[in-house]
C-alpha cells in the first residue's frame, strides 16, 4: 500500500499516493511529457557541437552504433542520447551545427572541452573549448529569441523549431565541470583548486538562475564523475608511489577533488531550491554510478577499466583514437578494438556506448537522484527538500 505525500505541481499543492518500486519512490502523478530537452555540457554530452565548430571527430568514432562518425566522442551513444530515448524524443541536434538539424524537440549547446568557468587558452593548446557555460547560455538566449522571431514571421522552417510556450515545459540538463577540474590539475595546486571551486560552482548556479528567469522550470543536473579513474590520468605514470592509486587503479587525489566539487555542487543546488521557488531541481549522482561500474567490472561483463578500446597505448607511446603517428619509424593507427561493448573506456578519456548505457540505466530511474524520482517525473517539485 502506498503512502500519501504533498507535491507541488505548477502552483497547485496536491496530495498524491507514493509507491516504492525497487527502492525508488514513484509518485502517482502523470509523467511530465517533456516536449524538448535543452542540454548544456562538455564532451560527455556533446552530440556534434565541437565537430561543427572545428574539425569533425573522425572514424572510428560513432561506428559501433551510427556506422559513421556522429559528432560524439564515443563509439556510439552518450548518456544524453539514452535520456532522449527514455523520454521518447529524437536525439538532440547540436546548436552549432547548421546542416540537417531539427530543433523541434530541443537543442544541444554542449561542446567537447567546455568548462563552467572561462579559460584563458585556445582549443589548439589543450583542447579546451571556447564555448564555456556562460557562452552556451548566450547561445540559448539567441536560440530562444530567434525562434520567436521566426515563428512570428511565419517562417517556412517553423516545423523544425519549438513553440515559445514549450520552453517552460522542457527539461534542462547539465553535465559539466570535469574540464574545470582537469585544468586545475594541470595549472593549480590542490589548495588553489579547492579555493577556486566556490567560484566555479557559483558560476554554474548563475547559469541555472538565468535560465529560470527565462522561464525554465525543470532541471536535471549531473555531478562530475570519478576523473581519477580515466585511463588518460595514468598514461604517463608507470611507477606510482604507494597509496597514489586506489585498489581499482584510480588516482585518489583527483577523485577526492571530484568528491569535494560534487559536495559543493549539491549544497548549491539545495540553496537554488530555496531561491527558485517554482523550479524542480534534480541532482543526479553520476559519480556513484560510474565508480560503481569501475569497481565491479567483471560482474557487469566488462574488461579491466584501465584498458582502452580505441587507440594505441603502450608504455609512453600513445596514438590517439582515429589518429596516425610514427613511432621509431613504424606507422601506427589508433584503431578500435574488436569488442567495444566489453570496454568501459572508449578512447582513454570518454566512456564507451556500453558503459554510457549502463550508467544511464542506473540514473534515469531516480535511484541516485535527490529527490529520488525518475527523469520522467522530473518536472514535479518536492517541497520536502
Amino acid at each position: 500500500m502506498g503512502s500519501p505525500k504533498i507535491v507541488v505541481v505548477g502552483m497547485v499543492v496536491v496530495v498524491v499516493l507514493v509507491v516504492t518500486i525497487g527502492g525508488v519512490e514513484v509518485m502517482d502523478l502523470p509523467p511530465c511529457e517533456f516536449p524538448a530537452i535543452y542540454n548544456f555540457g562538455d564532451s560527455n554530452s556533446d552530440t556534434g557541437g565541437i565537430s561543427a565548430a572545428f574539425e569533425p571527430i573522425p572514424a572510428p568514432y560513432g561506428e559501433n552504433y551510427f556506422r559513421k562518425p556522429a559528432g560524439r566522442d564515443c563509439d556510439g551513444r552518450l548518456v544524453v542520447d539514452f535520456i532522449a530515448e527514455h523520454l521518447r524524443l529524437p536525439y538532440l541536434s547540436a546548436y552549432l551545427n547548421s546542416i540537417g538539424t531539427n530543433f523541434k524537440h530541443g537543442a544541444n549547446f554542449a561542446t567537447g572541452g567546455s568548462t563552467i568557468r572561462r579559460q584563458n587558452e585556445t582549443i589548439f593548446e589543450y583542447g579546451i573549448s571556447p564555448f564555456s557555460l556562460d557562452i552556451q547560455i548566450v547561445h540559448f538566449d539567441q536560440f530562444k529569441s530567434r525562434t520567436g522571431d521566426l515563428y512570428s514571421q511565419g517562417n517556412s522552417d517553423r516545423d523544425k523549431l519549438p513553440k515559445q510556450e514549450e520552453f517552460s515545459k522542457a527539461l534542462y540538463t547539465f553535465d559539466i565541470g570535469q574540464n574545470d577540474l582537469s585544468i586545475g590539475f594541470r595549472k593549480l595546486s590542490d589548495e588553489q583548486l579547492r579555493a577556486a571551486m566556490p567560484d566555479i560552482i557559483n558560476q554554474f548556479a548563475s547559469a541555472v538562475q538565468h535560465l529560470y528567469e527565462k522561464g525554465a522550470r525543470a532541471f536535471w543536473i549531473h555531478n562530475t564523475g570519478p576523473i581519477g579513474c580515466l585511463p588518460v590520468a595514468t598514461f604517463y605514470i608507470l611507477n606510482p608511489q604507494p597509496g597514489f592509486l586506489d585498489q581499482y587503479g584510480c588516482i585518489k587525489g583527483q577523485n577526492d577533488m571530484a568528491v569535494e566539487f560534487n559536495r559543493l555542487l549539491k549544497d548549491r543546488v539545495n540553496k537554488l531550491r530555496a531561491e527558485l521557488p517554482l523550479a524542480a531541481l534534480t541532482y543526479v549522482d553520476v559519480y556513484t554510478a560510474k565508480y560503481g561500474l569501475i569497481s565491479n567490472t567483471k560482474n557487469q561483463g566488462f574488461t579491466d577499466p584501465r584498458k582502452v578500446c580505441c587507440g594505441h597505448h603502450e608504455n609512453y607511446d600513445h596514438v590517439w583514437c582515429g589518429q596516425k603517428a610514427s613511432i621509431n619509424g613504424t606507422q601506427y593507427y589508433g584503431a578500435s578494438c574488436a569488442t567495444p561493448s566489453t570496454f568501459i573506456s572508449w578512447d582513454g578519456v570518454h566512456y564507451s556506448e556500453a558503459a554510457n548505457h549502463w550508467v544511464a540505466d542506473r540514473i534515469l530511474n531516480g535511484s541516485l537522484s535527490e529527490p529520488p524520482i525518475p527523469i520522467t517525473h522530473a518536472c514535479h517539485k518536492n517541497p520536502s527538500l
